[in-house]
């Protein structure tokens, strides 16, 4: 496949966050107070509403739209600063009747890891560094000077523009803190070992330091996800399989665990368990059921998968949105016109755009 594949799945967008990686509260903090207040972001007293320093404002206002739980658009025709307005999916997970709003679950972790690291039309990755180094990097072992050469490459074949180096270098410092147990020590270093005891995401173990102080590698994780629910995987499963159709289908279950954008690469996982989590759901949901045929296995939905997907994940919490007062997607976008209007946008979007514009 083409190079080109990054800039049809991620927005260029990099070293957004500040260099601080995803602390734990801040996506709970946030959702909140953007869905009282879609501007408070660009508040001259954010740093007071929000708890943190600007720089971390800034951070939180990144990985709120990375994680799929903002969508930015001009409040009003003419305006020069762009609000933030919450998306149904950080209502369903982060109100505080949602479905884990303080993100005490693993599963909740790996779900939006998958919503970090996954792409389809109208809601492209916004981290293209992590989409490279989970789906599109040829290797499980590497220091920065190989993730950084990997990126650069990418993007160079991907879109009109590049960033200068540094900036991707200050992803991948910061993919290591955000997903990495241990790291060496950086004498100066902001908040590197502070990161790295407060990122949830660590948790996941998905990248683990193997190299030494003078010689920092590190690697990819792989076997058995023992704290990733078998809903959760059968829902990026069925999530990515919408990407490429909305109808009763099937897909392979070998581009599931090996296509760049698949669950498998995002969770670094085999076909041979993602077989066992789709069994595990499918005995429960008829719509759902794996085939095999010229000893190719597949997963095939009656329905469209998206809608499948979200029925098998609201089944994991204790289905949400069949509480009182829930709202459905049409209600949550009347109460938020502005997310529909932004959806289009990022149909086309492939340049790069200032996040940080609207606080000068």
């Amino acid at each position: 496949m083409s190079d080109s594949r990054l800039g049809e799945a991620a927005h260029f967008s990099f070293a957004r966050h500040e260099t601080f990686a995803p602390r734990f509260g801040w996506l709970h903090k946030a959702y909140t107070q953007v869905k009282d207040d879609p501007s408070a972001f660009l508040a001259d007293d954010a740093p007071v509403l929000f708890g943190v320093g600007k720089n971390m404002v800034n951070a939180m206002r990144y990985w709120s739209r990375a994680f799929k739980l903002t969508r930015e658009h001009y409040p009003t025709s003419g305006a020069r600063s762009k609000y933030s307005f919450p998306t149904w999916e950080a209502r369903w997970l982060l109100d505080d009747d949602g479905a884990d709003p303080y993100l005490e679950e693993n599963g909740s972790l790996w779900l939006l890891h998958w919503w970090l690291v996954s792409s389809r039309p109208g809601a492209k990755c916004w981290a293209p560094t992590w989409y490279t180094a989970f789906h599109l990097a040829p290797f499980s072992r590497f220091t920065v000077a190989d993730m950084t050469q990997v990126v650069t490459r990418h993007v160079n074949f991907s879109y009109k523009e590049s960033p200068v180096e540094a900036s991707i270098g200050r992803d991948i410092d910061c993919l290591t803190k955000m997903y990495a147990r241990s790291a060496p020590e950086k004498a100066g270093s902001p908040g590197s070992y502070e990161d790295l005891l407060a990122c949830p995401f660590r948790d996941l173990d998905l990248l683990t330091f193997v190299g030494t102080r003078g010689k920092p590698e590190w690697q990819f994780t792989s076997g058995h996800r023992t704290t990733l629910p078998a809903r959760v995987l059968a829902y990026a499963c069925l999530d990515y399989a919408a990407k490429f159709s909305r109808q009763a289908n099937s897909i392979s279950v070998a581009r599931l665990a090996n296509e760049p954008g698949s669950p498998g690469r995002a969770f670094r996982v085999r076909e041979n368990e993602i077989v066992m989590a789709l069994q595990k759901v499918a005995a429960d949901h008829p719509q759902l059921n794996l085939t095999e045929a010229v000893g190719q296995r597949s997963l095939a939905f009656a329905i469209d998968p998206f809608v499948l997907a979200w029925q098998v994940l609201d089944e994991q919490y204790d289905f949400v949105t069949q509480r009182p007062g829930f709202p459905t997607r049409e209600e949550w976008a009347a109460q938020f016109p502005k997310l529909a209007e932004a959806e289009p946008k990022e149909l086309t979007t492939n340049t790069a755009e200032p996040l940080f514009e609207e606080t000068a």
